[in-house]
C-alpha cells in the first residue's frame, strides 16, 4: 500500500508552504529519512523526509505549487512496488459532449427540426463528484465561497484542482450566489498591476520568504509611527581593545571576536535602564518584557533574516560570538529554524558589512525599535582639548515607535549604547 508523504506542521503561525525542489524522481528509490522535498515557508525552507524506504511513485505537488499543511505531497510505494502509472489528466471543462443521435422521426422533419446542441450537458457532466481529496487550502476556498469544485476548471498534475484554479475562477466570474472574486492571498504584498516582461527584463516569481519581508516591512510602515534618531560613535577604544585580545580571545573560545557582541551587550545595558524599548503593544496596553532576547540581521541566499540570540543578559561574549557565527553559517545554508527566528525583543542591524554610510532602518513588528550600525570610517573629529585628529567613526541609528517610545527615551537609549562603545570598560564594570 502506497504511503503519502504530506506536509508536516510548520510552525506557530505558518500554515502554507511553496514547494522549492524534489530531490527524486518518479520511480527513484527512496531511503527512510532520506530528504525526499524542499518546502519554502515565509520564514525558512524545511526538508520533508521520506517516513520509510520505497519508492517514489507518484508527485502530487509539482514544483512552485503552494500547499497547506497536512497535504499530500506525494505517494510512496513500499520496498519493491514499482511506480504507479500516470493518471489520465482529467478532460478539460470546456470540451463539448458529443451531440446525441438523433431519433429517426426528428431526421425525417428536416433542417428545421435540427436537434439543439447540448453544450449545456457538460457543466453537468462536470459535477459529478471528484474522484480525489481536495488539499485543505482548495477546499477551505470552495467551502467558503460555495462553489461546485467539479465545475472548476483544473489544470493541477493529473487534472488535479489547485488553489490558484478556484482563485481565477472566482476572479472571472462566480456562478450566482458566490462572490464575484476571491480574497488577495494574505502573503501577497501590496503592489501594482502585473505585467508582461519586456524584451530586455526577465519576469522572476518572488518567493514566498521574499513576499513575507515585503508584507512584514509594509505592515511596520503602516502601523508604527516610525521615528529614526541619529549618533555617531568613536571606535578607537573598541578597536585597540579587540586588537589586543582577538587572537588569545580565539585560541580559548575558538570563535573570533566581533564588535557584534559589544553592542549587543551595550544593547542590552541600555535596554535594562530604557525599558519602553523593550516593549510592544498588546490591544490597548504595552508589555514589558524583562528579557532580552536580540535578533540579528543577517543577509542570507533567499533576503534579510533575523534569527534571534537568547538571553544575551545572561550570555558571555564569547557565547554571542558563537551564537552569531553559527547562526550566519545556517542563514546562508537555508538552514535556520522557524524557533531560532521566533520572538526577539529588539533587533540589531549591521548595514555597515555592506558599505552602508547611513540608513533608517525599519523596525520588526511587534518589537519596539531596531539599531542601525554603519561603516566605521575615518574622519577629522575635533578632541576636547581643540586639536584635530583622524578617528574611526561610525554613526547609529535608532528607528522606533513613537506610539510607545518618546524622544527622551530614544535619544538617552542610543547615547547609552555610544558611552559603552567608547568605553568598553563600562559593560565589565556594570558602570
Amino acid at each position: 500500500m502506497a504511503t503519502e508523504i504530506i506536509v508536516p506542521q510548520l510552525g506557530e503561525s505558518v500554515s502554507e508552504a511553496t514547494v522549492a525542489k524534489w530531490f527524486k524522481k518518479v520511480g527513484d528509490a527512496v531511503a527512510a529519512d532520506e530528504p525526499l522535498v524542499e518546502l519554502e515557508t515565509d520564514k525558512v525552507t524545511v526538508e520533508v523526509p521520506a517516513p520509510a524506504a520505497g519508492t517514489l511513485s507518484e508527485i502530487i505537488a509539482a514544483e512552485g505549487a503552494e500547499v497547506a499543511v497536512g497535504a499530500v505531497l506525494a505517494l510512496l510505494a513500499g520496498a519493491g512496488e514499482g511506480a504507479a502509472p500516470a493518471k489520465p489528466a482529467a478532460a478539460p471543462a470546456e470540451k463539448k459532449a458529443e451531440p446525441e443521435k438523433k431519433p429517426e422521426a426528428e431526421k425525417k422533419a428536416g433542417p428545421e427540426k435540427k436537434a439543439e446542441p447540448v453544450a449545456a450537458a457538460a457543466p453537468k457532466a462536470a459535477s459529478a463528484p471528484l474522484d480525489y481529496p481536495l488539499p485543505p487550502a482548495v477546499r477551505k476556498l470552495v467551502d467558503d465561497n460555495a462553489l461546485d469544485p467539479a465545475r472548476i476548471p483544473a489544470t493541477g498534475k493529473d487534472g488535479r484542482l489547485t488553489r490558484d484554479d478556484v482563485v481565477a475562477f472566482l476572479k472571472a466570474g462566480a456562478p450566482a450566489g458566490a462572490p464575484a472574486s476571491a480574497p488577495a492571498p494574505a502573503s501577497a504584498p501590496a503592489a501594482g498591476p502585473a505585467r508582461e516582461a519586456g524584451p530586455r527584463e526577465e519576469k522572476v516569481k518572488m518567493t514566498r520568504l521574499r513576499r513575507r519581508i515585503a508584507e512584514r516591512l509594509k505592515e511596520a510602515q503602516n502601523t508604527a509611527a516610525i521615528l529614526t534618531t541619529f549618533n555617531e560613535v568613536d571606535m578607537t577604544n573598541l578597536m585597540a581593545l579587540r586588537n589586543q585580545y582577538k587572537e588569545s580571545f580565539e585560541k580559548k573560545h575558538g570563535v573570533k571576536l566581533g564588535f557584534m557582541s559589544f553592542f549587543v551587550k551595550a544593547c542590552v545595558k541600555a535596554l535594562q535602564e530604557m525599558p519602553a524599548v523593550n516593549s510592544e503593544i498588546s490591544g490597548d496596553s504595552l508589555i514589558y518584557k524583562n528579557y532580552y532576547d536580540i535578533g540579528v540581521a543577517v543577509g542570507g541566499a533567499q533576503g534579510l533574516v533575523v534569527p534571534v540570540v537568547r538571553d544575551c543578559d545572561a550570555k558571555s561574549f564569547a557565547t554571542i560570538e558563537a551564537d552569531i557565527a553559527g547562526y550566519g553559517k545556517k542563514a546562508r545554508d537555508g538552514s535556520l529554524t522557524m524557533e531560532e527566528m521566533a520572538g526577539g525583543t529588539f533587533t540589531v542591524s549591521n548595514g555597515g558589512v555592506y558599505g552602508s554610510l547611513m540608513s533608517t532602518p525599519i523596525i520588526n513588528p511587534p518589537q519596539s525599535a531596531i539599531l542601525g550600525m554603519h561603516k566605521t570610517m575615518m574622519r577629522p573629529m575635533v578632541m576636547p582639548d581643540g586639536s584635530i585628529a583622524a578617528r574611526p567613526m561610525m554613526y547609529l541609528a535608532l528607528s522606533y515607535d513613537h506610539r510607545i517610545v518618546d524622544g527622551k527615551e530614544a535619544v538617552t537609549f542610543l547615547v547609552r549604547v555610544k558611552e559603552c562603545i567608547e568605553d568598553p570598560a563600562r559593560l565589565l564594570l556594570d558602570a
